[in-house]
């Protein structure tokens, strides 16, 4: 699948299935598959749904025509004001390596920016340890205790992430 053009693009209702595969196996995989965390998140199967909320919106990447990951931001309940939560960052094996984890959240920020938002927050777990690195790279840096009431007590690493006061990343 590496020699392919991928392909980032709003989510559609067609695609609940296909991501909901992409977080559990992904979950499964890191060993992160337990309760408390989006694997057993009734909206992780009704995502389309989830991400008409106003202030929220998820790219899914595609290669070859299949869904191989997306990344999104959500006005998680609780968040201090100006905040938005980078929700659902996750990419099949064959879809890593390839710059779409960078693509996927420098359009987060910037979606999250243009949508006037101060600050980007996630949730992740030790598991993570690739995404971690790349949410460091981008300026994430470790708070002590969770922001908002996302539901997922099963993450235990919260991070955040200033955007400029300009609208930039």
């Amino acid at each position: 699948m590496n020699n392919a053009t991928p392909l980032i693009r709003p989510i559609a209702a067609s695609d609940n299935v296909a991501l909901a595969s992409v977080i559990r196996r992904t979950l499964e995989e890191f060993g992160a598959a337990r309760p408390g965390t989006v694997y057993y998140d009734e909206t992780t199967d009704h995502l389309f749904e989830l991400f008409q909320t106003p202030g929220s919106f998820y790219n899914v990447a595609l290669i070859h025509d299949k869904v191989v990951g997306g990344g999104g931001i959500f006005p998680t309940e609780g968040l201090p004001e100006g905040t938005v939560e980078l929700v659902k960052m996750y990419l099949l094996p064959e879809a890593r390596g390839l710059g779409l984890g960078g693509t996927l959240i420098r359009r987060c920020l910037e979606g999250a920016a243009a949508s006037g938002y101060r600050q980007v927050y996630l949730e992740s777990m030790p598991e993570l340890r690739l995404a971690l690195r790349t949410y460091e790279h981008f300026g994430f840096r470790y708070l002590e205790a969770p922001l908002g009431n996302s539901g997922h007590h099963g993450c235990g690493l919260w991070m955040v992430r200033p955007l400029s006061p300009e609208g930039g990343t």
